[in-house]
């Protein structure tokens, strides 16, 4: 995520701005107006726009409306009443920032942003091929997704592979721990819970989405159906 344009009639915002972002190393076009913006967005790939409201020739608004990619958006304004930020964020902003602002605000927003996108493609990129590349190592307790192998202890490879086998249904919590850890849910008993835990928690340590493995409130368990 490193191409920014910045939509800002003020030059000396403009100027600010380009300094800062590329201090940290981004890649900076600039617009004064909403057609600059409209026309830049069409020739070139953005990954975040900054996008002021008050413009002339064509308003941050309009652009919010005629803009046809879906790149977030954080806009940046003096007007900062309610309906202000509510017509935004129902026009697709993804942020909003009041001027006066600091640079260090921006970029923590910035940061913010770039976060849930990671988090979005890390909980969506197995949808397409998880099934074909999910690897079993019997022998060792690993597990082999997307290239990315995750060691587990015998306990938890064996309920992965369980739900694994069984994704897209729910699996009760009874019928895990009678056939994976060989004996009967007792009412106060977390064995289960505790390993189900620690297998997501390799998950994520593995960069690999820890909802991979479902809680199904007062059902049980389930793999992400693909």
């Amino acid at each position: 995520m490193k191409n920014v344009l910045v939509v800002d009639d003020d030059l000396v915002i403009q100027s600010l701005l380009k300094s800062c972002l590329e201090a940290e190393g981004y890649a900076v076009s600039l617009a004064s107006n909403g057609n600059e913006a409209l026309a830049k967005l069409k020739l070139s790939s953005m990954d975040i726009i900054i996008l002021d409201i008050n413009m002339p020739s064509l308003d941050g608004i309009e652009v919010l409306k005629l803009r046809q990619d879906k790149t977030p958006v954080i806009v940046i304004s003096s007007l900062d009443t309610e309906q202000d930020r509510v017509n935004v964020f129902e026009l697709g902003a993804d942020d909003f920032l009041s001027k006066p602002f600091s640079q260090r605000e921006l970029l923590v927003r910035i940061n913010a942003i770039k976060r849930r996108i990671a988090l979005v493609r890390n909980e969506h990129y197995l949808n397409d091929d998880l099934a074909m590349d999910v690897l079993f190592d019997d022998s060792n307790y690993s597990v082999s997704i997307s290239a990315k192998e995750v060691c587990f202890t015998q306990t938890e490879f064996k309920l992965f592979k369980y739900l694994f086998e069984r994704k897209g249904n729910v699996v009760a919590k009874d019928e895990l721990q009678l056939r994976v850890l060989q004996k009967e849910l007792g009412q106060f008993d977390r064995n289960l819970d505790m390993h189900i835990s620690n297998t997501r928690r390799k998950l994520a340590a593995t960069q690999l989405p820890k909802s991979l493995i479902n809680t199904v409130r007062g059902k049980g368990y389930s793999f992400a159906e693909q």
